[in-house]
């Protein structure tokens, strides 16, 4: 358009808008880009509450490894501050296991403290836009899977109560628990059994709320 504006046609901006070619590609690499390409190298955390049946309000903290979804760390607390949440990192991440970045979202109990230990482990942290937990979205999938799979059904007495109930599940969710996202396979891959091996049995899972599936010898 300055072009032909230095050759004395005036155009109008909405007239050139109108016949120009849109690309369909965005002009940069997207969100949902950005989470595939660094799928080996990301880890995700977040909080999420739980009540008990005497009214106190505990706080779960989960980290996740998006490469096979699984649960890396979690643990639980009445009183999360941004030193206990630190050093959850810590345990979660010894030695030289440290991922490359951290996907969080912006509570404020990811403070100076907790920054200055992210950062001196190596660890990029990748900081979501404000109220878009959507751009953390397998961690957030995880926490809403452990309340509609298990938390919505049993009543939870205390936090040691809710560590048992939570590891549990973890154990069920690692190594029974099929995911789309993975080809229908578990964080921890499960082998298919032949249909000759034998009769198919039910097993018990998380005090009976859910089951796997396995075929035994007749």
């Amino acid at each position: 358009m300055g072009e032909l504006r230095k050759l004395g046609i005036t155009v109008a901006k909405s007239t050139v808008e109108k016949y120009r070619v849109r690309s369909s590609k965005p002009p940069s690499p997207t969100w949902k880009t950005f989470l595939k390409s660094h799928t080996q190298d990301l880890v995700a955390l977040d909080f999420f509450t739980v009540p008990t049946v005497t009214f106190r309000v505990l706080f779960v903290l989960v980290i996740l490894a998006h490469e096979r979804r699984r649960v890396v760390h979690f643990h639980v607390t009445e009183h999360p501050t941004a030193v206990w949440t630190a050093q959850q990192v810590v345990e979660a991440f010894p030695w030289d296991e440290a991922p490359r970045y951290l996907l969080r979202d912006r509570d404020r109990i990811y403070g100076t403290v907790f920054r200055q230990r992210v950062q001196n482990m190596g660890i990029k942290e990748v900081v979501i836009a404000p109220k878009s937990p959507w751009q953390n979205p397998y961690v957030e999938r995880l926490i809403g899977s452990i309340r509609r799979e298990c938390l919505d059904h049993v009543l939870v007495l205390h936090e040691r109560h809710l560590r048992r109930i939570l590891t549990h599940y973890f154990a069920y969710y690692h190594r029974f628990r099929t995911h789309l996202g993975l080809a229908m396979d578990c964080p921890e891959p499960r082998p298919i059994q032949a249909r000759d091996r034998g009769r198919v049995r039910a097993v018990p899972e998380v005090g009976g709320l859910h089951h796997h599936y396995e075929r035994v010898a007749a």
